[in-house]
């Protein structure tokens, strides 16, 4: 049997088309596994194996046999302690807390209603508190690279399995950074999305107001497949959000939908006298400068203040309003570390909390300020990479470094996405993070995705070839196309109207070879009018502009009659929203077709060939 270690979420579907079994795969998987593993708390037996086949058997047949309705038919995931997973005890990394949840949490249920298979729950720094994988009684999960290495945490054992292969995914959560530093520091994708957009009904907290579930994978591809799978309004979440249907477009670029083109990065970045990490950066600046963005540096203060309330102020109290109960009558149970760290909320009061709380907004607002001209930050995920035995030693002072460039993500309402970005000179690997405003997932996924077309990396641990990552054109928020033929082309008169809108040109592109254009008479600025015919047509350059939906109407509304918005055909057989105009408006205007678009027939008019 085929090894199906490193295989993506499409290589295990090709698997199923061809043929292949669940209970063969996965089964064939499980028997693999080390015992010892220290990324592993639980992991399913031969009997969970056989209702989890004959429920995804069952879910087959409801939807008929047809494969694509489960689109993660048969695929494999693992889930972190902290996030309820029916036929698993929940621990959170501590075996006193443990109890048997009666159901799934939503994310889960979500992820089995598309035909995934949990095949076990992974360790984590104990109640998701630390960023190096070191702080639970299940042991310290070492790096997928160099075992001597901390993994990074507190989602230390979901980037393990996936990093070394055995699953294509799996769950984790991120407070301050647990989602994206195991990814940089394991050469993964780790996407943190928007706070509310994935519901947390079923997840343990640590900072509730603050929490995010989140994904590991090999490839943005998979990350963004199994977001959209958890995306959702969950009722029974107070803090889960709906998608919103606008952005406002006079918002800082940094929240504003569009496509990421100026990035933000830290002036002075500090790597904590880690030169390998620093040099890796430095690499990778070189690369992402060869890219299509323009790199700003700037002065990264109100962020660092805006991470420094998370651990050195009163949001300690929601660890503790979490898990200060449980602390109370089973502290000899917790981890030191972590105990230490939740009783240092009591030394707060409501007054602290509401100050931090002022305190916080008038950061946000001066780093909106800041970002009113970048699309997007981009960070070191991880400003260096100590030893096991460093962490041991110096385990907070250690750990606070790792969350230089994390901690403040989540209270700035900010979502990001960690990206492999090459290895330093001692093998280990290096990433970025690539931060935006809520609900600009998209936008960066699909920056992510040219950034490792342009320079990928093996997947994972597992030293198999990246394939090429599909670039989205997906907003932050629902949007049009529009095909514009005449006075709204790329330097154009009107083609203000677009700019205003913050739409974005897409494609440079013709009609099917079905219309012909007019000039009309008597428009200021000229016009043409684009007429659909069934014969003698020709094709007609025009230029595809993409804008948020909440634009459209006022973008309508400055068309002058006889130009109206209908449908128009593109060479490539799409159909998208365009220019056209009304009979009547055709009346003694000129036929300019054999110009092939306007701009020719305008160049070749003021040149006097027209």
């Amino acid at each position: 049997m085929a090894s199906t270690l490193g295989w993506t979420i499409d290589d295990w579907r090709a698997a199923y088309r061809d043929g292949a079994r669940p209970d063969d795969l996965i089964g064939d998987l499980l028997s693999r596994l080390e015992t010892d593993d220290a990324a592993w708390i639980s992991r399913l037996g031969d009997a969970g194996l056989a209702a989890a086949l004959e429920v995804l058997a069952e879910r087959l047949h409801a939807v008929g046999g047809d494969l694509e309705q489960l689109p993660l038919y048969g695929v494999p995931c693992a889930v972190k302690d902290n996030i309820d997973a029916r036929g698993f005890d929940t621990t959170a990394a501590c075996p006193a807390f443990a109890y048997t949840p009666e159901r799934d949490a939503t994310v889960v249920a979500r992820l089995r209603a598309a035909g995934a298979v949990v095949i076990g729950k992974t360790n984590l720094d104990q109640f998701a508190t630390g960023l190096v994988g070191t702080r639970s009684p299940y042991g310290a999960v070492p790096n997928a690279f160099d075992p001597a290495v901390i993994s990074g945490g507190s989602s230390s054992g979901s980037a393990s399995v996936v990093a070394r292969g055995w699953v294509p995914f799996a769950l984790g959560t991120d407070t301050a950074g647990s989602g994206r530093v195991p990814a940089g520091l394991n050469n993964l994708v780790g996407l943190k999305p928007t706070r509310g957009r994935f519901s947390l009904a079923g997840v343990v907290p640590a900072c509730r107001s603050l929490d995010c579930v989140s994904v590991f994978a090999l490839t943005v591809a998979d990350a963004a497949s199994v977001a959209d799978l958890l995306t959702g309004f969950d009722a029974g979440d107070a803090y889960s959000r709906p998608a919103p249907q606008a952005l406002a477009m006079a918002a800082p670029a940094i929240r504003r939908p569009g496509p990421v083109r100026r990035i933000g990065i830290p002036e002075h970045p500090d790597f904590f006298g880690d030169q390998q990490a620093e040099a890796a950066w430095h690499t990778a600046l070189g690369q992402w400068r060869q890219q299509n963005v323009a790199l700003t540096c700037l002065d990264f203060t109100p962020m660092l203040e805006l991470a420094a309330l998370l651990y050195d102020g009163p949001w300690l109290a929601e660890r503790h309003a979490a898990v200060g109960g449980f602390l109370n009558e089973h502290g000899d149970q917790v981890n030191p570390v972590v105990r230490g760290i939740v009783e240092g909320a009591v030394r707060f009061s409501a007054t602290d909390a509401f100050q931090a709380e002022y305190r916080r907004q008038a950061l946000v607002r001066r780093i909106d300020t800041l970002l009113a001209e970048v699309d997007a930050l981009m960070v070191p995920t991880a400003p260096t990479a100590p030893t096991l035995d460093a962490v041991n030693a110096d385990p907070v002072r250690l750990n606070s470094q790792l969350g230089t460039y994390t901690n403040f993500v989540n209270l700035a309402d900010f979502c990001a996405l960690a990206v492999p970005a090459g290895f330093r000179d001692d093998g280990l690997p290096f990433g970025v993070t690539l931060i935006s405003g809520a609900w600009k997932d998209p936008e960066l996924q699909a920056l992510a995705s040219q950034w490792l077309n342009a320079h990928p990396t093996p997947l994972g641990a597992c030293g198999r070839e990246r394939p090429a990552e599909p670039v989205s054109h997906r907003l932050a928020v629902p949007s049009v196309e529009v095909a514009v033929v005449g006075a709204h082309l790329s330097g154009m008169p009107l083609n203000h109207q677009l700019q205003d809108r913050h739409a974005i040109l897409r494609a440079q592109t013709t009609t099917s070879p079905h219309y012909r254009l007019y000039a009309l008479p008597d428009t200021t600025p000229p016009k043409p009018g684009l007429r659909r015919v069934r014969h003698g047509g020709a094709e007609i350059v025009v230029e595809v502009w993409q804008m948020a939906a909440s634009e459209f109407g006022t973008f309508v509304d400055l068309i002058p009659p006889p130009l109206g918005i209908g449908n128009v055909e593109l060479a490539d057989g799409r159909w998208v929203n365009g220019f056209i105009c009304e009979g009547y408006g055709l009346d003694g205007a000129r036929d300019v077709t054999e110009f092939g678009g306007w701009r020719a027939f305008i160049t070749a008019l003021k040149s006097g060939k027209a």
